[in-house]
């Protein structure tokens, strides 16, 4: 597309007058782009790209809105994770965007999609201030072909100017920093941060809303693998849950890594790249994250000697969110076209702090519903001397409640209409604390846990005895291959059978609470699934 093209296109937000605009450059030049503007660095020996976000090292959800217009009046699920923002005053930030990009000598401009299945492709153009952030773009979502390009026009744009501070008594903003997503013009807005997952969670957001009201499409918040057999699993889990250390399985190919919608001819990928958290990253324990690690991926906020230019995965210096950005292509065995069929298998990831939960549980549809909803896991929020009393209860809606634009209820009834039709099992596992709660008890063995999945995606499960968990009424399963029986009793595993029933209740109770806003617009099974407080 020709210069005069481009500038069309963003007229409509009022750029007009532009500066050097650099267009879908490639990775190396981006990169060149990058170090001559000094954003980033090379790092050695793997050759990736460093960069540092500055105040902003993660999401700003306070900061997130929700235009509300003719479009989201109706529809949108507003509340603490979608607040709305007035049509005029985000028109009026527009203009103030507009006049800021106007005012920079250098533009980067790129064009992508989001979605592998072609008939619910998004077309998304990032236009951005940063070289970094331009590749971190490119990278993340999917790369149109050459001649794609020659006809390319955008669904969405995205404008990312992270040099850009709102004033809130001026703009009606919460702060310096802003995320906006307008649903009328289609637009993204991101002023005041330079965190790259703003772009990339904005458009997830957007295809949370336009996919299940426009083509009945469930958008889901998950990993997705496929085997010889063309077996397709999803993992759904939060962050630190092991979503994408079980899903790069090298047995296995890799669809997809965060993000995927489930049409009714099966899953794809939304993606073209993956967003891995690299905290304690090891080449033993996450090979093929580490290996993707090379020119053309993007670290964002690890910690680099600036003097011999190697990183330390293992610093937390700037922020226990480290990350880094790559194309899908970089991990081996990936499948190119970011689709399979059908889920046979739905892995639900939670690390459960308090060390309670079973290892492994086979959920019925109306436990699908229940655990889906209450989307649980359990984070550390203490010093180690306060380990044990700082663990703390999460539960994000459907894995995935900050970009949730629709009822939660929404979601589950998709995620339950799928189930049903197409007979996928469905499962929880644990990849929490055995043997007592986080500072008391151990993590349980990444290797055990990896023989519990593949015996749910191999279906040696389906007809495995049982029994009950008295306090969550989860089907856990005797035996598993590969697994030591003893650690398939939570309970079995503490020194003290009367200190895990009363973690126990203490967790049953949390989940209840947690559920009540959910009770008026269940079934009477989905209420019952859940666990006996």
């Amino acid at each position: 597309m020709d210069l005069a093209v481009r500038k069309m296109t963003l007229e409509r937000f009022g750029v007009g007058n532009l500066g050097a605009v650099h267009e879908n450059l490639p990775p190396a030049r981006l990169v060149e782009a990058s170090v001559r503007r000094r954003e980033g660095m090379i790092s050695e020996p793997s050759g990736a790209l460093v960069t540092r976000t500055g105040k902003r090292t993660g999401r700003s959800p306070k900061d997130r809105f929700i235009v509300e217009n003719d479009v989201t009046r109706d529809t949108v699920d507003w509340g603490t994770g979608n607040k709305p923002f007035p049509s005029e005053a985000f028109g009026a930030l527009l203009e103030k965007a507009a006049s800021y990009v106007e005012n920079l000598e250098e533009v980067y401009v790129i064009d992508a999609y989001a979605g592998a299945d072609p008939r619910y492709r998004l077309n998304v153009q990032v236009v951005t201030e940063h070289a970094w952030q331009a590749l971190f773009a490119r990278q993340l979502f999917r790369r149109p072909s050459r001649g794609e390009l020659d006809s390319f026009e955008p669904d969405w744009t995205v404008i990312s100017v992270p040099g850009l501070l709102t004033d809130p008594e001026e703009d009606g903003t919460a702060s310096e920093t802003f995320i906006g997503l307008d649903f009328e013009r289609k637009v993204v807005l991101v002023c005041g941060t330079a965190y790259a997952g703003e772009i990339k969670k904005s458009i997830f957001t957007v295809l949370n809303f336009v996919l299940p009201t426009e083509h009945g499409v469930f958008p889901m918040h998950c990993s997705a693998n496929v085997g010889e057999a063309g077996d397709v699993a999803l993992f759904f889990g939060l962050s630190g849950t092991g979503k994408t250390t079980l899903s790069a399985d090298p047995e296995r190919s890799l669809i997809g890594d965060d993000e995927h919608g489930w049409s009714d001819t099966g899953a794809f990928n939304f993606e073209g790249g993956c967003y891995a958290k690299t905290i304690d990253l090891s080449p033993e324990k996450e090979p093929q994250i580490w290996n993707a690690i090379r020119f053309g991926a993007v670290l964002e906020n690890v910690v680099m000697d600036r003097r011999i230019r190697e990183v330390d995965f293992s610093d937390r210096t700037l922020t226990e969110n480290t990350r880094a950005a790559y194309p899908l292509e970089f991990i081996a065995g990936a499948v190119p076209e970011g689709r399979g069929g059908h889920p046979s298998a739905v892995i639900f990831l939670t690390a459960d702090a308090f060390g309670v939960l079973p290892p492994i549980s086979a959920l019925t549809p109306s436990q699908a519903a229940y655990y889906f909803l209450s989307g649980y896991t359990a984070k550390l929020a203490g010093t180690e001397a306060e380990m044990e009393s700082e663990v703390e209860a999460t539960f994000s809606t459907c894995f995935g409640a900050p970009f949730l634009p629709l009822p939660a209820t929404t979601y589950a009834r998709m995620l339950s209409e799928r189930l049903k039709a197409y007979g996928a099992r469905c499962y929880l596992i644990n990849t929490g604390w055995s043997g007592g709660p986080y500072g008391v008890g151990s993590r349980i063995e990444i290797a055990a846990t990896r023989e519990m999945v593949r015996a749910v995606i191999g279906g040696r499960l389906d007809d495995a005895e049982t029994r009950k968990d008295p306090f969550f009424g989860l089907n856990v399963p005797l035996e598993v291959p590969g697994v030591p029986t003893e650690v398939l009793d939570p309970r079995g595993t503490w020194d003290s059978g009367e200190a895990y029933d009363e973690q126990a209740r203490r967790l049953a109770g949390l989940f209840a609470e947690n559920f009540e806003r959910f009770a008026p617009q269940v079934s009477q099974e989905v209420r019952e699934a859940g666990p006996r407080a």
